[in-house]
Formats: C-alpha cells, structure tokens, sequence
C-alpha cells in the first residue's frame, strides 16, 4: 500500500508564504516525477510544478518566480515554497508522485491536498 499526504497548508496573508510538503510512504520501490497541483471547487485542476532528479524543475507561467519546488530523495518528500500570494492563488493544493511498488505497479499516487486560504 502507498499513501500520500499533503501538509503545511493553512491561512495567509497577501503577499505571505507557505511551504508545501508532500511525503510519499509504504510499499515504494522507486520514486520518478513528483508534481504539484490546485483545483478550486468547480475548476479544472491546474499543474503547477514538478521535479524529477537530475532534471530542471518546470513551472506554469502563472507561478514561476513565485513558486519553487525541491525535493528530498532521502525522505521521499517533495516541497512547495509558496511567496508572494495572491488571494487567486487559494484553493487546495494536491501532489502527485509516479513511483513504483515491490510487485511492479508504476502509477502516478495522489494525496488528498491541503488547503490554503490567501485573505487580509
């Protein structure tokens, strides 16, 4: 079994930051591409960031030179620094990592997301 789990969202004020941490545990093999995502209710899911190692980090326009993503191959935790955000920038930010299991499964794994509320 592989979980997921999403932490260090929460309330912050414009122009704050958060940092993101999604850890991935359980039977895992290997970890490949680990990602970041945020939906709002009644949206489409928006990519925002992913890493792979050995790779240069991609970012959407809409977050580049705001957002930085990092990873820590030892702990199997990918990270979000979150600055400078805006209130369009709240919604509940999700994670994805595509990694494999001792019996062969490859699959990309999802968390259930953190919320984080921009507001003055």
């Amino acid at each position: 079994q592989v979980q997921v789990v999403e932490s260090g969202g929460g309330l912050v004020q414009p122009g704050g930051s958060l940092r993101l941490s999604c850890t991935v545990s359980g039977d895992i093999l290997d970890v490949y591409t680990m990602a970041w995502y945020r939906q709002a209710p009644g949206k489409q899911r928006e990519f925002l960031a992913d890493i792979s190692s050995g790779v240069t980090p991609e970012y959407a326009a809409s977050v580049k030179g705001r957002f930085t993503i990092s990873r820590d191959n030892a702990e199997n935790t990918v990270y979000l620094q979150l600055n400078s955000l805006k209130p369009e920038d709240a919604d509940v930010y999700s994670c994805t990592v595509d990694a494999s299991t001792s019996r062969g499964w490859r699959r990309p794994w999802w968390g259930k997301g953190t919320q984080v509320n921009v507001s003055a």
